[in-house]
Protein backbone atom coordinates (compact mmCIF):
# COMPACT_ATOMS: atom_id res chain seq x y z
CA UNK A 1 0.00 0.00 0.00
CA UNK A 2 1.32 3.41 -1.01
CA UNK A 3 2.01 6.25 1.81
CA UNK A 4 -0.15 8.62 1.39
CA UNK A 5 1.08 12.47 2.37
CA UNK A 6 -1.52 15.04 3.17
CA UNK A 7 -0.40 18.67 2.05
CA UNK A 8 -2.75 20.67 4.41
CA UNK A 9 -3.38 23.58 6.43
CA UNK A 10 -6.27 25.39 7.34
CA UNK A 11 -4.99 28.63 6.22
CA UNK A 12 -4.28 29.69 2.03
CA UNK A 13 -1.24 30.64 0.62
CA UNK A 14 1.29 29.02 2.77
CA UNK A 15 2.75 26.91 0.06
CA UNK A 16 0.63 23.94 -0.21
CA UNK A 17 0.53 23.06 -3.73
CA UNK A 18 4.39 24.04 -4.79
CA UNK A 19 5.74 21.26 -1.84
CA UNK A 20 3.29 18.83 -3.23
CA UNK A 21 4.07 19.13 -6.89
CA UNK A 22 8.11 19.57 -6.05
CA UNK A 23 8.03 16.27 -2.98
CA UNK A 24 6.15 14.76 -5.64
CA UNK A 25 8.72 14.78 -8.56
CA UNK A 26 11.52 14.67 -6.29
CA UNK A 27 10.39 11.15 -4.69
CA UNK A 28 9.53 10.27 -8.70
CA UNK A 29 12.98 11.34 -9.21
CA UNK A 30 14.58 8.73 -6.89
CA UNK A 31 12.78 6.19 -7.99
CA UNK A 32 9.14 6.10 -6.19
CA UNK A 33 5.83 5.41 -8.10
CA UNK A 34 4.49 8.34 -7.20
CA UNK A 35 0.42 9.83 -7.28
CA UNK A 36 -0.21 13.24 -6.57
CA UNK A 37 -4.31 13.84 -5.82
CA UNK A 38 -4.86 17.70 -6.65
CA UNK A 39 -7.81 18.05 -3.96
CA UNK A 40 -8.42 21.71 -4.69
CA UNK A 41 -11.06 23.06 -6.74
CA UNK A 42 -8.89 25.94 -7.92
CA UNK A 43 -6.47 22.90 -9.63
CA UNK A 44 -3.57 24.39 -9.44
CA UNK A 45 -1.33 21.10 -8.91
CA UNK A 46 -3.28 20.15 -12.28
CA UNK A 47 -1.98 23.04 -13.66
CA UNK A 48 1.42 23.24 -12.90
CA UNK A 49 1.68 19.54 -14.23
CA UNK A 50 0.23 20.41 -17.70
CA UNK A 51 -2.95 18.68 -16.94
CA UNK A 52 -6.55 19.85 -17.46
CA UNK A 53 -8.45 20.08 -13.93
CA UNK A 54 -11.37 17.73 -15.34
CA UNK A 55 -12.87 14.55 -13.73
CA UNK A 56 -15.33 13.15 -15.63
CA UNK A 57 -18.44 12.81 -13.96
CA UNK A 58 -17.20 15.65 -11.07
CA UNK A 59 -16.14 14.44 -7.84
CA UNK A 60 -19.45 12.99 -6.82
CA UNK A 61 -19.32 9.95 -8.97
CA UNK A 62 -15.83 9.56 -7.75
CA UNK A 63 -16.58 9.38 -4.09
CA UNK A 64 -19.80 7.22 -4.34
CA UNK A 65 -17.66 5.05 -6.07
CA UNK A 66 -19.46 5.22 -9.91
CA UNK A 67 -16.01 6.22 -11.26
CA UNK A 68 -13.32 3.81 -11.00
CA UNK A 69 -10.01 6.36 -10.58
CA UNK A 70 -8.24 4.23 -12.52
CA UNK A 71 -9.36 5.58 -15.56
CA UNK A 72 -8.94 9.02 -14.30
CA UNK A 73 -5.62 9.39 -13.99
CA UNK A 74 -3.05 11.44 -15.75
CA UNK A 75 0.07 11.16 -16.67
CA UNK A 76 2.80 14.09 -16.23
CA UNK A 77 6.37 14.55 -17.60
CA UNK A 78 8.28 11.99 -15.43
CA UNK A 79 7.25 8.60 -16.10
CA UNK A 80 7.05 7.70 -12.76
CA UNK A 81 4.35 10.55 -11.48
CA UNK A 82 0.50 10.34 -12.09
CA UNK A 83 -1.67 12.54 -11.24
CA UNK A 84 -5.82 11.99 -9.92
CA UNK A 85 -6.76 15.69 -11.58
CA UNK A 86 -8.65 18.40 -9.63
CA UNK A 87 -12.24 19.27 -10.65
CA UNK A 88 -14.54 22.64 -10.18
CA UNK A 89 -17.30 19.99 -8.81
CA UNK A 90 -14.52 19.57 -5.68
CA UNK A 91 -15.93 22.79 -4.37
CA UNK A 92 -19.05 20.81 -3.31
CA UNK A 93 -16.78 17.66 -2.21
CA UNK A 94 -18.81 17.77 1.02
CA UNK A 95 -21.93 17.24 -0.22
CA UNK A 96 -21.22 14.53 -2.50
CA UNK A 97 -19.27 13.23 1.09
CA UNK A 98 -21.73 13.25 3.04
CA UNK A 99 -24.34 11.63 0.46
CA UNK A 100 -22.42 8.19 0.82
CA UNK A 101 -22.99 5.57 3.49
CA UNK A 102 -19.46 6.04 5.14
CA UNK A 103 -18.99 9.98 4.35
CA UNK A 104 -15.26 10.33 6.27
CA UNK A 105 -14.17 7.33 4.34
CA UNK A 106 -14.83 8.37 0.55
CA UNK A 107 -11.27 9.70 0.01
CA UNK A 108 -9.50 6.48 1.12
CA UNK A 109 -11.84 4.32 -0.72
CA UNK A 110 -10.95 6.14 -4.08
CA UNK A 111 -7.65 5.70 -2.45
CA UNK A 112 -7.81 1.87 -2.04
CA UNK A 113 -7.53 0.19 -5.48
CA UNK A 114 -4.83 2.55 -6.44
CA UNK A 115 -2.47 1.74 -3.35
CA UNK A 116 -0.44 -1.18 -5.02
CA UNK A 117 0.26 0.76 -7.72
CA UNK A 118 2.71 3.17 -5.94
CA UNK A 119 4.98 4.02 -3.25
CA UNK A 120 3.42 7.47 -2.55
CA UNK A 121 0.11 9.36 -2.68
CA UNK A 122 0.96 12.96 -2.29
CA UNK A 123 -2.87 14.62 -1.60
CA UNK A 124 -2.81 18.80 -2.18
CA UNK A 125 -5.70 20.06 0.00
CA UNK A 126 -7.60 22.36 -0.38
CA UNK A 127 -7.49 25.00 2.55
CA UNK A 128 -10.42 24.28 5.26
CA UNK A 129 -12.02 22.46 8.39
CA UNK A 130 -14.78 20.33 6.92
CA UNK A 131 -15.87 16.77 6.27
CA UNK A 132 -13.45 16.65 3.06
CA UNK A 133 -11.10 17.87 5.91
CA UNK A 134 -12.12 14.87 8.21
CA UNK A 135 -11.75 12.65 4.98
CA UNK A 136 -8.22 13.76 4.45
CA UNK A 137 -7.40 12.76 8.11
CA UNK A 138 -8.87 9.38 7.37
CA UNK A 139 -6.67 8.83 4.42
CA UNK A 140 -3.39 10.03 5.30
CA UNK A 141 -0.49 8.43 6.90
CA UNK A 142 0.86 11.58 7.44
CA UNK A 143 -0.28 15.22 7.52
CA UNK A 144 2.45 17.54 6.13
CA UNK A 145 1.41 21.23 7.21
CA UNK A 146 3.47 24.14 5.54
CA UNK A 147 3.91 26.74 8.21
CA UNK A 148 4.54 30.30 7.38
CA UNK A 149 6.90 31.15 10.42
CA UNK A 150 5.07 34.20 12.35
CA UNK A 151 2.73 33.21 15.96
CA UNK A 152 -0.40 33.44 13.93
CA UNK A 153 0.71 30.60 12.15
CA UNK A 154 2.14 28.15 14.41
CA UNK A 155 -1.49 29.15 16.84
CA UNK A 156 -3.09 27.65 14.00
CA UNK A 157 -0.75 24.72 13.94
CA UNK A 158 -1.66 23.56 17.48
CA UNK A 159 -5.08 24.24 17.08
CA UNK A 160 -4.95 22.07 14.50
CA UNK A 161 -3.39 19.24 16.24
CA UNK A 162 -5.48 19.55 19.10
CA UNK A 163 -8.17 19.00 17.02
CA UNK A 164 -6.60 15.90 15.26
CA UNK A 165 -5.68 14.15 18.46
CA UNK A 166 -9.11 14.87 20.35
CA UNK A 167 -11.51 14.45 17.47
CA UNK A 168 -10.27 12.15 14.84
CA UNK A 169 -10.40 8.28 15.56
CA UNK A 170 -7.65 6.37 15.68
CA UNK A 171 -5.31 5.12 13.45
CA UNK A 172 -5.03 9.21 13.20
CA UNK A 173 -2.26 10.53 10.93
CA UNK A 174 1.43 11.83 12.71
CA UNK A 175 1.21 15.41 12.24
CA UNK A 176 4.66 16.94 10.70
CA UNK A 177 5.10 20.34 9.51
CA UNK A 178 7.93 22.58 7.87
CA UNK A 179 8.36 26.40 7.38
CA UNK A 180 7.56 27.66 4.03
CA UNK A 181 8.21 30.72 2.32
CA UNK A 182 11.11 31.89 4.80
CA UNK A 183 12.29 35.58 4.12
CA UNK A 184 15.84 35.57 6.03
CA UNK A 185 15.71 39.12 6.04
CA UNK A 186 12.67 39.27 8.31
CA UNK A 187 13.68 39.36 12.41
CA UNK A 188 10.64 37.83 13.34
CA UNK A 189 11.38 34.83 10.89
CA UNK A 190 14.70 34.14 11.55
CA UNK A 191 14.05 33.90 15.41
CA UNK A 192 10.99 31.52 14.47
CA UNK A 193 12.76 29.41 13.06
CA UNK A 194 15.56 28.96 15.49
CA UNK A 195 12.89 28.31 18.30
CA UNK A 196 10.77 26.23 17.13
CA UNK A 197 12.58 24.17 14.37
CA UNK A 198 12.93 20.29 15.16
CA UNK A 199 10.54 20.70 17.89
CA UNK A 200 6.59 20.41 18.12
CA UNK A 201 6.98 17.80 15.28
CA UNK A 202 8.70 21.16 13.00
CA UNK A 203 11.12 19.58 10.51
CA UNK A 204 14.74 21.14 10.16
CA UNK A 205 14.37 21.79 6.82
CA UNK A 206 13.34 25.11 5.57
CA UNK A 207 11.83 26.21 2.14
CA UNK A 208 12.93 30.13 1.32
CA UNK A 209 10.88 32.76 -0.15
CA UNK A 210 12.50 32.49 -3.53
CA UNK A 211 11.34 33.93 -6.80
CA UNK A 212 11.74 30.20 -8.42
CA UNK A 213 8.51 29.35 -6.66
CA UNK A 214 6.88 31.97 -7.97
CA UNK A 215 8.55 31.02 -11.79
CA UNK A 216 6.58 27.51 -11.44
CA UNK A 217 3.39 29.29 -12.36
CA UNK A 218 4.96 30.08 -15.62
CA UNK A 219 6.77 27.41 -16.59
CA UNK A 220 4.63 25.26 -15.41
CA UNK A 221 6.97 22.52 -14.06
CA UNK A 222 8.58 21.09 -10.79
CA UNK A 223 11.65 23.52 -9.77
CA UNK A 224 14.07 20.55 -10.53
CA UNK A 225 13.31 20.66 -14.46
CA UNK A 226 14.29 24.49 -14.77
CA UNK A 227 16.19 25.57 -11.81
CA UNK A 228 17.79 22.01 -10.10
CA UNK A 229 20.65 24.00 -8.71
CA UNK A 230 18.51 27.03 -7.06
CA UNK A 231 18.10 27.36 -3.30
CA UNK A 232 14.55 26.16 -3.42
CA UNK A 233 14.73 23.04 -5.41
CA UNK A 234 17.98 22.30 -3.65
CA UNK A 235 15.34 22.81 -0.24
CA UNK A 236 12.88 20.86 -1.61
CA UNK A 237 15.14 17.88 -2.10
CA UNK A 238 16.26 18.00 1.46
CA UNK A 239 12.93 18.59 2.78
CA UNK A 240 12.24 15.20 1.14
CA UNK A 241 15.24 13.45 2.22
CA UNK A 242 14.18 14.57 6.19
CA UNK A 243 10.41 13.76 5.37
CA UNK A 244 11.17 10.32 4.02
CA UNK A 245 13.15 9.86 7.39
CA UNK A 246 10.35 10.51 9.88
CA UNK A 247 8.02 8.22 6.95
CA UNK A 248 10.49 5.34 7.23
CA UNK A 249 11.28 5.30 10.51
Amino acid sequence: MATTVALYNIKGGVGKTSAAVNLAWTAAEEGARVLLWDLDPQGAASYLLRVRPKVRGGGAKLVRGKRDPASLLKGSDHPRLDLLPADFSYRKMDLALDATKRPTQGLARVLAPLGGEYDYAFLDCAPAISLASENVFAAADVLLVPLIPTPLSLRTYDQLRAFVAKSVPKPRPRIVAFFSMVDGRKALHRSVVQELAGDRGVLRTTIPAASDVERMGSQRRALAQFAERGRAAQAYGALWTELRGRLLA
